[in-house]
Protein backbone atom coordinates (compact mmCIF):
# COMPACT_ATOMS: atom_id res chain seq x y z
CA UNK A 1 0.00 0.00 0.00
CA UNK A 2 1.42 3.41 -0.76
CA UNK A 3 2.34 5.57 2.46
CA UNK A 4 2.65 9.53 2.46
CA UNK A 5 4.68 10.61 5.80
CA UNK A 6 4.79 14.36 6.22
CA UNK A 7 7.38 15.97 8.55
CA UNK A 8 9.22 19.42 9.54
CA UNK A 9 6.32 21.07 10.96
CA UNK A 10 6.84 23.05 13.90
CA UNK A 11 6.84 26.42 15.27
CA UNK A 12 8.62 29.16 13.64
CA UNK A 13 8.39 32.98 13.89
CA UNK A 14 7.47 35.39 11.09
CA UNK A 15 9.73 35.83 8.87
CA UNK A 16 11.15 32.31 9.31
CA UNK A 17 11.89 29.28 7.73
CA UNK A 18 10.82 25.64 7.33
CA UNK A 19 11.49 23.00 4.95
CA UNK A 20 8.56 20.21 4.78
CA UNK A 21 9.46 16.34 3.61
CA UNK A 22 6.94 14.08 2.41
CA UNK A 23 8.63 10.60 2.17
CA UNK A 24 6.74 8.06 -0.32
CA UNK A 25 6.85 4.51 -0.02
CA UNK A 26 7.24 3.88 -3.38
CA UNK A 27 8.88 6.44 -6.50
CA UNK A 28 7.47 9.06 -6.63
CA UNK A 29 7.79 9.10 -10.30
CA UNK A 30 5.24 6.35 -10.15
CA UNK A 31 2.87 9.24 -9.20
CA UNK A 32 1.07 11.22 -11.72
CA UNK A 33 1.13 13.80 -9.49
CA UNK A 34 2.52 14.96 -6.34
CA UNK A 35 1.56 18.30 -4.06
CA UNK A 36 1.29 20.30 -0.38
CA UNK A 37 -2.67 21.41 0.39
CA UNK A 38 -3.22 22.81 3.96
CA UNK A 39 -5.94 23.25 5.87
CA UNK A 40 -5.91 25.72 8.53
CA UNK A 41 -8.84 25.33 11.90
CA UNK A 42 -12.63 25.76 10.44
CA UNK A 43 -10.97 26.69 7.05
CA UNK A 44 -11.59 24.26 3.89
CA UNK A 45 -8.22 22.90 2.57
CA UNK A 46 -6.32 24.70 -0.04
CA UNK A 47 -3.35 23.60 -2.99
CA UNK A 48 -1.01 25.38 -1.88
CA UNK A 49 1.98 23.89 -4.67
CA UNK A 50 1.18 21.22 -7.11
CA UNK A 51 3.56 19.63 -9.24
CA UNK A 52 2.39 18.00 -12.55
CA UNK A 53 4.00 14.92 -14.32
CA UNK A 54 4.94 17.57 -16.91
CA UNK A 55 6.85 19.21 -14.43
CA UNK A 56 5.30 22.43 -14.32
CA UNK A 57 4.53 23.33 -10.59
CA UNK A 58 1.45 25.89 -9.24
CA UNK A 59 1.66 27.39 -6.34
CA UNK A 60 -1.03 29.09 -3.89
CA UNK A 61 -1.04 32.87 -5.12
CA UNK A 62 -0.43 34.42 -1.24
CA UNK A 63 3.08 32.03 -1.42
CA UNK A 64 3.98 32.74 -4.57
CA UNK A 65 7.59 33.47 -4.23
CA UNK A 66 7.91 32.68 -0.87
CA UNK A 67 6.92 28.22 -1.21
CA UNK A 68 9.12 26.01 -3.27
CA UNK A 69 8.50 22.22 -3.91
CA UNK A 70 11.06 19.99 -5.51
CA UNK A 71 11.69 16.25 -5.81
CA UNK A 72 14.63 14.20 -4.25
CA UNK A 73 13.92 11.18 -6.29
CA UNK A 74 16.83 9.20 -4.32
CA UNK A 75 14.77 9.66 -1.32
CA UNK A 76 11.41 9.42 -2.78
CA UNK A 77 10.69 12.57 -1.49
CA UNK A 78 8.96 15.79 -1.86
CA UNK A 79 9.95 18.94 -0.21
CA UNK A 80 8.12 21.79 0.71
CA UNK A 81 10.73 24.92 1.40
CA UNK A 82 8.79 27.75 3.01
CA UNK A 83 10.18 31.53 4.07
CA UNK A 84 9.38 34.58 4.75
CA UNK A 85 6.18 33.03 6.54
CA UNK A 86 3.62 34.73 8.24
CA UNK A 87 0.93 33.69 10.62
CA UNK A 88 -1.88 33.25 8.09
CA UNK A 89 0.36 30.00 6.87
CA UNK A 90 -0.64 28.65 9.77
CA UNK A 91 -2.14 25.59 9.61
CA UNK A 92 -1.75 21.74 8.98
CA UNK A 93 0.24 21.19 6.24
CA UNK A 94 -0.91 17.67 3.73
CA UNK A 95 1.34 16.06 1.34
CA UNK A 96 -0.80 14.54 -1.69
CA UNK A 97 -0.37 12.55 -4.31
CA UNK A 98 -2.85 10.80 -7.83
CA UNK A 99 -1.58 7.30 -8.33
CA UNK A 100 -2.90 6.19 -12.11
CA UNK A 101 -2.95 2.84 -13.71
CA UNK A 102 -4.52 3.18 -16.93
CA UNK A 103 -8.09 4.82 -16.39
CA UNK A 104 -7.93 4.28 -12.65
CA UNK A 105 -6.74 6.68 -10.34
CA UNK A 106 -6.32 6.73 -6.78
CA UNK A 107 -5.24 9.91 -4.63
CA UNK A 108 -3.32 9.50 -1.43
CA UNK A 109 -2.50 11.69 1.34
CA UNK A 110 -0.37 11.76 4.15
CA UNK A 111 -1.53 12.18 7.87
CA UNK A 112 -0.34 16.16 8.28
CA UNK A 113 1.76 18.03 9.74
CA UNK A 114 1.21 21.33 12.07
CA UNK A 115 3.27 24.24 10.73
CA UNK A 116 2.36 27.60 13.68
CA UNK A 117 4.11 30.76 12.61
CA UNK A 118 3.98 32.94 15.99
CA UNK A 119 5.88 35.50 17.89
Amino acid sequence: QVQLVESGGGLVQPGGSLRLSCAASISINSFNTMGWYRQAPAQQREMVAQLTSAGVTDYLDSVKGRFTTSRDDAKNTLVLQMNALNPEDTAVYYCQAWYCRGSECRDYWGQGTQVTVSS
